[in-house]
Formats: C-alpha cells, structure tokens, sequence
C-alpha cells in the first residue's frame, strides 16, 4: 500500500502584532482551527523571536496523493482568506 506524505510550508507576516505576546495570539487561534478543520499537523518551525514574521509547516499522511494535495490546497486556501496574516512564501512537497 502506498503511503503519501505532503509538507506545506508558509512564511507568514503578521502586520498587526506589535509584540511576542500578539504574534502567539494570532498564531495560536491559526494552528488550532488548522488542525481543527483540516486535521492536519502544524506548529510554526521558524522567526520564533520575531514579532511579525513566522514560518509555519503542516503536514498530512494518506493512502492517495490527490488526497494529500487536496488537504494542503484547502489549508492553502484557508491561510490565505486568514485577515490577520499575509502569505508572504508557500513550499508544497508530496513524498
């Protein structure tokens, strides 16, 4: 049985959050309704001591490919219908 494994990463601007303390509140609201909604795992990998920026990565495990590239377009979408964030770079990898 194939097993298909997809990565998304995003670079995110946050224009809002004036402090560390307003980035993880923004954040933190974001992965849970990610992982919520799309049952996918996530947590942010990078520009954790940066107030405005962010690089978060999610991931999703299937039996089919277009199944794991329809999981990573629907939390595409979702990121980027998000007010509070700026997409500012995506990297979609399908293993």
């Amino acid at each position: 049985m194939p097993v298909f494994v997809g990565l998304l990463t995003i670079d995110l601007h946050l224009p809002e959050a004036n402090s560390l303390k307003d980035k993880r509140r923004v954040l933190e609201s974001l992965l849970t309704r990610l992982r919520n909604r799309h049952q996918v795992a996530v947590a942010q990998v990078d520009d954790t001591d940066l107030h405005r920026r962010a690089q978060i990565a999610l991931a999703t495990v299937s039996n089919s490919q277009a199944q794991v590239q329809r999981v990573l377009d629907a939390t595409s979408r979702f990121i980027n219908s998000q007010p509070a964030v700026v997409v500012e770079a995506e990297n979609c990898e399908i293993l």
